[in-house]
């Protein structure tokens, strides 16, 4: 995926946890284009690789690249490092956006956000009201009011703003119960928020439902399987509660990894034999046929066959 140098152009605390960082080209230089549910990947200063989806709609020849980040105290230090390494004037290498979350025509829409989740919401719902469209309907649900990015924006007629702390749990099902193929149902929220969603669309056309977590770790059943490590022929068991990229570092493959949860692409291996799940949100479907993330993809036959990445192979 092709690398940008940008320049934090700007800073700005929405929550006490939620920082919004405006990214432009230090010469001014339009960026390239991306699409509303776009994201870039971001190489913090303290090299972590993270997957941050753009919030604004997006268009031809932008400007600058919106990102927020929520701060994880108990996460794995790329967020930290956003939040405490980054300035106004920090200079910082991105990727090209890609869009893994992509919003389809259809008639009327149903937006349904948790928390952060609302960055990739915010760009599509901006990019249809903008264009004059209506049937443009928004649920935000967050813990309370302070910690609520964005929330002078959403008080129109289609948008309920649920705050759990005060009035508990959301019943998402009265929004739910009843399939139409005129609705497109977008959701992109905490991993419980997700399956909720998923679980009560089941009666839906699957075409007409999108999900995307924060982080896209898989919480289905996993199976054992093994792996062999082309360079030399090494075999590798990879029990239900590993993943690939835990199971190789076991048997003393080295394998670059970031994000460990399918969302930047470091620990990407070429595929040369055996059929993947794929539960990354990295791939596109063409590079699939050959390629595999390590830290959350599986096997679905017995075996599979991996090697190094072509990029990331000794010179």
């Amino acid at each position: 995926m092709p690398e940008l140098r940008l320049r934090v152009a700007e800073t700005t605390d929405l929550t006490p946890v939620v920082r919004r960082l405006v990214l432009r080209d230090a010469n001014g230089s339009p960026l390239p284009a991306y699409e509303p549910g776009a994201h870039i990947v971001v190489t913090t200063p303290a090299g972590h690789r993270r997957s941050y989806s753009l919030v604004d709609a997006g268009g031809a020849r932008p400007r600058e690249y919106v990102v927020c980040v929520r701060r994880e105290a108990g996460g794995r230090g790329g967020s930290v490092s956003m939040h405490d390494d980054v300035v106004a004037g920090t200079d910082l290498v991105v990727s090209a956006p890609a869009n893994r979350f992509p919003l389809e025509p259809a008639p009327r829409y149903l937006f349904i956000a948790g928390g952060v989740g609302i960055t990739p919401i915010r760009a599509m719902v901006r990019r249809l009201r903008g264009a004059g469209r209506t049937g443009v309907r928004l649920l935000y649900l967050t813990r309370s009011a302070r910690e609520t990015p964005f929330l002078e924006e959403f008080d129109g007629p289609e948008d309920t703003v649920h705050h759990s702390a005060d009035r508990g749990q959301l019943d998402l099902w009265p929004y739910l119960a009843v399939p139409d193929d005129d609705v497109r149902v977008y959701c992109c929220g905490p991993a419980a928020l997700t399956r909720t969603v998923r679980t009560l669309t089941a009666h839906w056309r699957v075409s007409r439902v999108h999900l995307e977590e924060f982080a896209t770790g898989h919480s289905g059943m996993a199976s054992p399987f093994t792996a062999v490590w082309a360079p030399d022929g090494r075999r590798v068991d990879v029990p239900a509660h590993l993943s690939l990229l835990a199971a190789l570092r076991r048997d003393g493959v080295r394998v670059e990894s970031s994000c460990e949860a399918g969302v930047c692409g470091t620990c990407r291996l070429t595929l040369l034999d055996g059929e993947v799940e794929h539960r990354d949100s990295v791939l596109t479907e063409g590079e699939r046929v050959s390629s595999v993330v390590a830290c959350v993809s599986r096997a679905r036959s017995p075996e599979i066959v991996v090697g190094p990445h072509e990029d990331r192979k000794p010179a």
